[in-house]
């Protein structure tokens, strides 16, 4: 499983033009890069899906597309459910939960966790149109929605805290299925949420109030 899941990341890595999630650190900035790639290694992001085991300091979760998340928890993670705030001992198998903090490949190391107010499993209904990895499947293209003018894949700054957060809520509640890698802000304002484990899409498009606007 470890390999397969290795091959998933590499695979969708090399498909969006870049090296390995684990391969290299992100630059600060790329503006101006032209579609270079100083983007892998660990950044803000997330993923939401279903508990399965849960352990002292971790526990892992299974997206609606299949993918396979190991959620790593620290002293600071903190724990939310509804509007009400909740402690670890909250999360328990089969809770549906949104999880925000640092990701690296399919791990990410919490920062919070949310257990969504459908519980039980069920996920929201989002996240139509979401093609699930398959191996050797051919890489889906195509785009819907609005595409933000003059957009480079690898131009645009790196953005962390409140804002990638927003903006990984926001992608993940259209989008429901993939990992959150990266958040990138790109010249015009707006800013691109960059997904991996799943063969569509591969980008999503967040305007300055956080409304998903399109995606590739």
């Amino acid at each position: 499983m470890a390999a397969a899941v290795t091959g998933v990341v590499i695979g969708l890595a090399a498909a969006c033009g870049m090296s390995s999630p684990t391969a290299t650190s992100p630059s600060a900035t790329a503006a101006g890069s032209g579609g270079s790639n100083a983007r892998s290694g660990p950044a803000s992001g997330g993923a939401s899906g279903t508990v399965g085991n849960v352990s002292a300091s971790s526990f892992t979760l299974s997206t609606s597309a299949g993918q396979k998340v190991t959620v790593d928890e620290a002293s600071s993670t903190t724990y939310q459910e509804g509007t009400s705030s909740t402690s670890a001992s909250g999360i328990t198998t089969g809770e549906y939960v949104l999880v925000l903090g640092t990701t690296s490949g399919t791990t990410i190391t919490a920062t919070q966790v949310i257990v969504q107010p459908t519980g039980g499993g069920s996920p929201p209904t989002s996240g139509a149109g979401v093609v699930p990895f398959q191996p050797g499947a051919r890489t889906t293209s195509k785009q819907v929605g609005q595409i933000p003018a003059n957009h480079s894949q690898g131009s645009g700054t790196i953005v962390s805290g409140t804002t990638a957060n927003k903006a990984t809520e926001a992608a993940l509640a259209a989008y429901s299925g993939g990992i959150v890698d990266r958040v990138v802000q790109l010249s015009v304002g707006e800013y691109e949420v960059h997904y991996i484990g799943v063969n569509w899409p591969h980008h999503i498009f967040v305007n300055q109030d956080f409304k998903v606007i399109g995606a590739n």
